[in-house]
């Protein structure tokens, strides 16, 4: 029995199932793997790196998706997806991302469309839709948090959780809103093991007439493929480490983002309720037993750890 990795839901003999098919495109009926080993792509976005507007250390692909074709196609320019292979150095990244993604989703927290698709190594890449594309040639406006603030890709971790909710507050239309989506993403972060989540990982993307924060991206738990020592790239209270409620919740919900005691209330018993469908995602996900058993033990101490 094979299980779709878009969908996760049991797909018979097939590699996909029809929803998972679908959701990419009403007019997909099959998906061809990936014409690129895992060690072809890499090489792949070393050459094209030049040509892209994506950057970043993880190799990334920009791909655009084919349903007459029935797959994938890899693009120097106009693509609407981005494409990352497996990485040499870290195990099962593709898989661990898009396992986050979908425990983000769960909690209610935007994501773009993504999932996985399988290489012809039999490799698994991650593929997610780009948010700042629409129509043929159309762009939508987003600003990363590092260039709202005046910094760069080399001053990413230069801030804190505090200079992020500044952020918010000068440029968001409606920023209490937006405060309230930044601490669930915040203890998002935290249970989750996503200790690199820096400036560039936050964006406000402008539709009019709002401006408010993007779709999440780049969620990882990277504690559990580092052996981080942090739990947080970005301080809160002065601290990136050895965090409590009393840092994340009371100190970073209550008194600076000033939320509301029902905000928070709701926000934390949120987290409560999703804790058995979020073991469960990761049980049916694409990640070895191993790491499997890894996620599972650091996001139960990481709740143990808020009293949740």
């Amino acid at each position: 029995m094979n299980y779709c990795p878009i969908t996760y839901e049991a797909c018979g003999d097939s590699k996909y199932s029809r929803k998972g098919l679908k959701r990419l495109s009403r007019n997909l009926t099959c998906l061809s793997d990936l014409p690129y080993s895992a060690e072809e792509q890499i090489k792949e976005a070393a050459a094209r790196a030049d040509k892209m507007s994506i950057q970043g250390v993880q190799p990334k692909l920009s791909a655009v998706l084919s349903p007459k074709k029935g797959g994938f196609e890899i693009v120097d320019r106009g693509g609407r997806y981005i494409l990352k292979p497996q990485v040499p150095a870290y195990f099962q990244v593709p898989e661990n991302e898009d396992l986050t993604m979908r425990l983000a989703a769960i909690i209610g927290i935007a994501v773009p469309l993504h999932g996985l698709v399988y290489s012809k190594d039999g490799s698994m890449t991650y593929f997610v839709k780009r948010f700042d594309r629409v129509g043929r040639e159309g762009k939508v406006a987003v600003e990363d948090f590092a260039q709202l603030s005046g910094q760069d890709r080399e001053t990413k971790y230069h801030s804190s959780m505090e200079q992020v909710a500044h952020i918010i507050e000068t440029f968001c239309t409606f920023p209490l809103i937006e405060k309230s989506r930044l601490f669930s993403r915040t203890l998002f972060s935290f249970l989750t093991g996503n200790e690199d989540c820096h400036l560039k990982n936050y964006s406000l993307i402008r539709r009019d007439p709002k401006v408010e924060l993007s779709p999440a991206y780049d969620l990882v738990n990277t504690s559990i493929i580092l052996d981080a020592k942090e739990e947080i790239a970005l301080p809160i209270n002065g601290k990136k480490r050895k965090l409590s409620s009393e840092d994340l919740i009371e100190y970073f919900g209550r008194e600076r983002l000033g939320l509301t005691e029902k905000i928070v209330g709701q926000t934390v018993e949120g987290f409560k309720k999703v804790k058995t469908d979020w073991l469960r995602m990761i049980s049916v996900s694409f990640l070895s037993r191993e790491m499997k058993d890894k996620y599972f033990k650091l996001m139960n101490s990481r709740f143990e750890r808020l009293h949740m």
